[in-house]
């Protein structure tokens, strides 16, 4: 008689039940946990990225449906590319779960690409689909700067306007500088006093347009000293614009009608390290104890070292720069101050140049009109009318 038949229906039965719910607990795992390749990214789509110089392509795709968390979730996504369908597809660039978005920059113009979003899971990985062929190439203009070219335009037109009247002998209104009105006050003094009047260009070369605005503000002072027969001098840290310097003196004092009263010596080179130079400068104006000195330009830490062994000598100081940094130190220790971008329009004032002075007119325009809009801008926004804020914002 078999085993089977000697044992009670309800142990058969018993076992049995135990044997399928072993046998289904035993499969389950391998039935949910074993698909550990993460489901692949879809909607794969490229473009050539808008507003740009070329050679670089957008490329845009649906997250995997494994991008999340579990045991086969996305770690990472690989973007792939290749000049053809069906062709072999290498890595560009990666991406960070959770995004949907890559940037190419290493594409070439007039070349299509396909792409491919690779996910990869810890242990496995997926392709897309290949999307539509794209081609790079550059464009012409970026809109996002439209506001950027109509401020240009505005102000361009402005100045050019300014210009032209200026140029017809119209009479431009520049306000006074007091700075520049004191130049015959400190000249005078130093031809009633018998002594020198220094002019200190700065310490940076031509390069710099606060050299060249001081350059030109030494051409009205030279002039003035020409015509009150008082004495200047003018000690440099750079060659070139000793040069320019010179050019420019000798000029202002033909313009005078004193060209005898020029000479070369008075405007030398003493060194080009900085603390030398304010050392050396320092020095002659204890040993000369001018009336006037002019300090004009860009300057930096010797700012308060000059200005204080000026003011120590009693000389009347006349100062400009547009360095803010070093402005409190002139303000504190000179009489008189071109503060920021007085320096510049103190060359228009003096010289009365038809662009010069255009120019400085077109731009005071273009200030009043950012006056205008912050103001309206700020009226707007306490209104809760916030629309108009996008056009001002520049990217």
């Amino acid at each position: 008689m078999p085993f089977c038949q000697k044992l009670p229906g309800r142990y058969i039965q018993t076992n049995f039940v135990w044997f399928i719910s072993f046998f289904i607990l035993s499969i389950f795992p391998a039935l949910v946990f074993s698909r550990d390749t993460p489901q692949p990214p879809t909607q794969v789509q490229a473009f050539d990225t808008p507003s740009d110089a070329g050679k670089s392509i957008t490329v845009q795709w649906g997250k995997s449906s494994d991008d999340g968390e579990g045991l086969n979730n996305v770690v990472l996504y690989e973007v792939l590319r290749s000049t053809s369908p069906e062709g072999e597809y290498t890595k560009v660039g990666d991406s960070p779960r959770g995004t949907t978005e890559y940037v190419d920059n290493s594409a070439k113009d007039k070349i299509p690409y396909y792409y491919k979003i690779r996910a990869l899971s810890k242990t496995s990985f997926s392709d897309s689909p290949p999307g539509a062929a794209v081609v790079s190439s550059p464009q012409w203009f970026k809109k996002e700067r439209l506001n950027a070219l109509i401020v240009v335009l505005v102000l361009s037109l402005g100045i050019i306007y300014f210009i032209q009247k200026a140029s017809k002998g119209k009479e431009m209104f520049v306000r006074k500088i007091a700075a520049i009105e004191a130049v015959d006050e400190a000249v005078g003094r130093a031809t009633e006093m018998g002594k020198k009047v220094y002019f200190i260009p700065g310490i940076y070369d031509m390069d710099s347009m606060q050299t060249v605005a001081a350059v030109t503000i030494l051409g009205h002072v030279a002039k003035r000293v020409a015509e009150y027969e008082a004495k200047l001098e003018v000690p440099n840290c750079y060659a070139l614009v000793m040069v320019a310097c010179r050019e420019t003196v000798k000029q202002a004092y033909l313009n005078a009608g004193r060209p005898d009263s020029y000479s070369d010596d008075m405007i030398y080179y003493i060194t080009q390290d900085q603390f030398g130079y304010t050392a050396a400068v320092s020095g002659l104006f204890v040993r000369e104890k001018p009336a006037a000195i002019f300090l004009q330009g860009h300057f930096f830490a010797e700012s308060l070292v000059l200005a204080e062994t000026g003011n120590s000598v009693g000389a009347i100081q006349i100062a400009g720069t547009a360095q803010p940094t070093q402005l409190p130190f002139f303000v504190a220790a000179c009489d008189y101050t071109l503060i920021g971008e007085e320096l510049f329009a103190a060359s228009a004032y003096l010289s009365k140049n038809p662009k010069l002075l255009g120019s400085l007119k077109g731009q005071d325009l273009g200030k009043l009109l950012m006056m205008i809009a912050i103001i309206l801008g700020s009226i707007l926004e306490s209104l809760g009318i916030l629309h108009l804020a996008k056009w001002f914002t520049y990217q």
